[in-house]
């Protein structure tokens, strides 16, 4: 099924045409702010009239007139200078509830007909460091981006542009080999704390100069494809990974090793990026350095700003590699869209590469490139969040917390729960408040972290999505206890009976969840899908609240329990496929 935005949309542009003759004329419909105005209202015959300097509630007149959406809404009305708004049926919402009900797995709603390949640059830790707070944004907005891409239909590749390459490694493996002397390419090598191994290697090469001599030496070596250098390398990113891995697979984040494409994979394209930009004419020397000038783009004193590209000493830089990646997603792996996830203090730099890419016109098409950004994870105090020595917090240590957390309100709700129950809800719950808490604040705000509210049972919260999916679920469980076939029930069902205003109120909104995922995803915002789900478990609360459903008439029965299934499918749909995050039967 198409949405509803989308089949409106579409008959109420094409009325807009035959009344004026135009082309291509918006509809602009959007669901209404206040339901006494209707469900949905279009305000394109505005834009239309102003365009043609013509009245714009005629215009509106003349395209309801042209209008036939009996099988969908009643008649339209027409408000103030010219906005038409629209009522759903009842008969309408009968036929899209139990369409949604006949497809289990996209819930009633279509695919898109033109699938793209899309790159997604999302996570990307630093080799030989703890992930810490900073990078839970990016690791799962990237997330939620992909599986929300992937559930419209679209090819998406993940990229976990990981750095692991680079200077600071000739300081790594000099030190690794002096901690393991006679380390050879088959030794194995654990590292137990990966921010003490950084941190004092780091040490040694700041103040021992025969250290410092060795590292750079091991640079020199590692790039000249030394064998044992790459072996040692390579032991440092795989122990990296072992760290984190586990910290992917307790998110629910869908990465794996296979979608790693760190900045040493594009360590030989780097040469061929910088020598095709300066053939281009697009970059040149400049103080001894290889810089692009990007047009528009000043400094505070209105010189042209460059995008260094390489260096005076003939070194790269993160710039070069973003070029060189961009050029192999285009190239190679065909990109019609690249999306990057990252804070928004390198906004100035993504700005810079995509105009640098769009110049250099590496394919023949179109790419579509979009920067995702976000805002900072702040403390109590209002500044990002610290330790208190002021380190930044290791997420490993985040996430514990939150599971142990969220295992105490857990024995205080329901202590008589089997000790293995107990901790998969609290994994699930704890996981899941860290997640939901950052999904639901606009992407581009900063929010304060505060465990107590996000483990809140009331309010827009995981808990509370949690526990709203399992009473739902626990209305099936009481039907088997009083002998109610539910089954039984909803196969019989051919027509959904909606009298009352609580039901009719739950029946709309489940019908929007297809718009609100096409909405969620025109500017990457995931809080339109909490939101969205947040406002579902509350107009379920209002109708359990005022309409029986067990004990309901039997013709009324199948109905509510319908409206009961739908909201708990979409519910865990909207929570497990779409947020990665966990739900659970019974709190």
């Amino acid at each position: 099924m198409r949405t509803i935005v989308e089949i409106l949309e579409q008959q109420i542009a094409a009325a807009m045409s035959a009344v004026t003759g135009e082309e291509h004329c918006p509809a602009i419909v959007k669901p209404t702010a206040d339901p006494k105005f209707g469900d949905y209202q279009a305000n394109g015959a505005m834009g239309l009239a102003k365009r043609l300097k013509i009245n714009p509630r005629r215009v509106a007149e003349q395209v309801v007139a042209k209008l036939d959406l009996r099988d969908i809404c009643e008649s339209p009305d027409i408000a103030g200078p010219g906005f038409i708004n629209l009522r759903l049926s009842p008969g309408f919402l009968s036929d899209r509830l139990l369409e949604t009900r006949a497809d289990p797995i996209r819930l009633g709603i279509e695919a898109v007909s033109t699938p793209q390949t899309i790159v997604v640059d999302f996570s990307s830790p630093n080799v030989a460091k703890q992930m810490h707070v900073g990078h839970l944004r990016s690791t799962i907005i990237g997330d939620c981006i992909c599986r929300m891409l992937e559930f419209e239909g679209h090819r998406v590749i993940r990229q976990n542009h990981i750095g692991d390459w680079g200077t600071q490694f000739g300081m790594l493996i000099a030190y690794l080999r002096e901690e393991n002397p006679g380390l050879d390419e088959a030794g194995r090598v654990e590292i137990q704390d990966l921010e003490q191994f950084y941190r004092s290697a780091k040490t040694r090469f700041d103040e021992d100069p025969t250290f410092a001599e060795t590292a750079r030496q091991a640079v020199v070596s590692l790039q000249g494809g030394d064998s044992l250098s790459l072996a040692i390398w390579k032991k440092i990113v795989d122990e990296s990974r072992r760290h984190y891995q586990p910290i992917y697979d307790a998110l629910s984040v869908q990465l794996t090793p296979a979608d790693e494409r760190g900045e040493s994979f594009y360590n030989e394209l780097l040469a061929p990026v910088v020598a095709d930009l300066l053939d281009q004419g697009l970059a040149r020397p400049s103080d001894g350095a290889i810089c692009v000038f990007p047009e528009g783009f000043v400094n505070k004193e209105g010189d042209p700003l460059p995008f260094i590209i390489q260096k005076s000493d003939g070194g790269f830089l993160y710039a070069t590699t973003d070029l060189a990646a961009n050029r192999y997603r285009r190239e190679t792996l065909r990109a019609d869209a690249i999306v990057y996830v990252t804070d928004a203090r390198q906004k100035l730099h993504f700005e810079m590469l995509f105009h640098t890419v769009r110049a250099a016109r590496w394919t023949d098409r179109e790419v579509d490139l979009a920067h995702v950004t976000f805002g900072t994870v702040l403390g109590a105090d209002g500044t990002p969040l610290k330790t208190r020595s002021g380190d930044s917090i290791k997420l490993k240590d985040l996430l514990d917390e939150a599971v142990v957390r969220a295992g105490e309100v857990v024995e205080r709700k329901n202590p008589d729960l089997p000790a293995e129950q107990k901790a998969a809800i609290a994994r699930a719950v704890g996981i899941g408040a860290v997640k939901y808490a950052d999904y639901s604040n606009n992407r581009t705000s900063d929010y304060v972290f505060d465990f107590d509210k996000m483990l809140a049972m009331e309010g827009n919260t995981a808990p509370y999505m949690q526990y709203a999916y399992a009473r739902v679920q626990s209305i099936g469980r009481k039907a088997a206890d009083e002998g109610i076939d539910v089954d039984g029930d909803l196969a019989g069902l051919s027509r959904v009976h909606l009298a009352e205003p609580e039901e009719l109120d739950l029946a709309k909104h489940l019908v929007r969840y297809g718009d609100t995922i096409k909405a969620a995803l025109v500017d990457y915002h995931p809080n339109y899908l909490t939101t969205y789900l947040h406002e579902l478990a509350q107009k379920f609360s209002r109708f359990y609240a005022s309409c029986p459903v067990l004990a309901a008439d039997i013709d009324q029965r199948p109905s509510r329990l319908l409206l009961c299934d739908l909201t708990a499918r979409t519910i865990k749909h909207g929570l497990t496929h779409l947020l990665g995050i966990e739900v659970v039967e019974q709190m």
